[in-house]
C-alpha cells in the first residue's frame, strides 16, 4: 500500500516543487498566485454555481467529509453541463447510485493542491509535453496542451479541457473541466 501511495505522490511532489520556483513579487508572493479561500473544497463546491450535480454526488457518495478534511486534494470538477453531455442524466442523490457516485468522484480527484500554473509548468518541462497523475481511483490522468488549452485525458480515452476559473480552497483546488473523465453506469431497469 505504501508503494502505491509513493508512486501516486511522486508526480505530485515534482509539480509542487515546480511551483516553488515561481517569479516573486515584492513581499515574497509568487506572481499571479491566487490566495486560498478559508472555505473547504466541500464548501467551495456547494457555494459555486454550475456544480450542483457534482455537489449532490459528493453528498450521496459520503465523500463530503473527505472534501472538508485536511487534504490537500485537487478536484477536476465537471460542470453540470458535462453530466448532460456525457449521458449522465441520472439522479445521483438516489441511494442505488451511491457506488457509481463514489467511483466517478474518485476518478476526478488527485492528491495534492495543483494550480493550473503548476500543471502547465510541468507540461512545459516534460520532454514529451505530457504529465501523468494518479487519481484517488488509482487511474492515470494525462495532461497535455492543445494550443493554449490544458487537456486532461483519462485511461479510457475520455478527454476534457480545464475551463473557467480555478478556486483555491483551504484544503485544495477546484479545477473546472468541461467533460466527464469516466462514464457513470446507470442501473438496468
Amino acid at each position: 500500500m505504501r508503494n502505491i501511495m509513493r508512486r501516486a505522490l511522486t508526480p505530485l511532489a515534482v509539480l509542487l516543487l515546480a511551483a516553488c520556483g515561481g517569479e516573486e513579487k515584492a513581499g515574497g508572493e509568487a506572481a499571479d498566485q491566487v490566495q486560498p479561500s478559508s472555505r473547504s473544497l466541500a464548501a467551495t463546491l456547494q457555494a459555486e454555481d454550475g456544480f450542483g450535480t457534482l455537489n449532490e454526488m459528493a453528498t450521496n457518495a459520503g465523500l463530503k467529509g473527505v472534501l472538508e478534511g485536511v487534504g490537500p486534494y485537487t478536484v477536476f470538477a465537471p460542470a453540470d453541463g458535462a453530466f448532460q453531455a456525457g449521458g449522465a442524466g441520472a439522479d445521483f442523490t438516489d441511494e442505488s447510485l451511491r457506488a457509481q457516485s463514489v467511483a466517478l468522484l474518485r476518478a476526478h480527484i488527485v492528491p495534492g493542491a495543483l494550480t493550473r500554473q503548476d500543471i502547465a509548468a510541468a507540461i512545459e518541462r516534460d520532454g514529451d509535453g505530457e504529465v501523468q497523475m494518479r487519481t484517488m481511483a488509482n487511474t492515470l490522468l494525462t495532461f497535455s496542451r492543445n494550443g493554449e488549452a490544458v487537456v486532461v485525458t483519462a485511461e479510457n480515452g475520455a478527454r476534457g479541457r480545464l475551463t473557467g476559473e480555478e478556486r483555491l480552497a483551504s484544503n485544495g483546488v477546484l479545477q473546472p473541466i468541461d467533460a466527464l473523465l469516466v462514464r457513470p453506469e446507470t442501473p438496468s431497469s
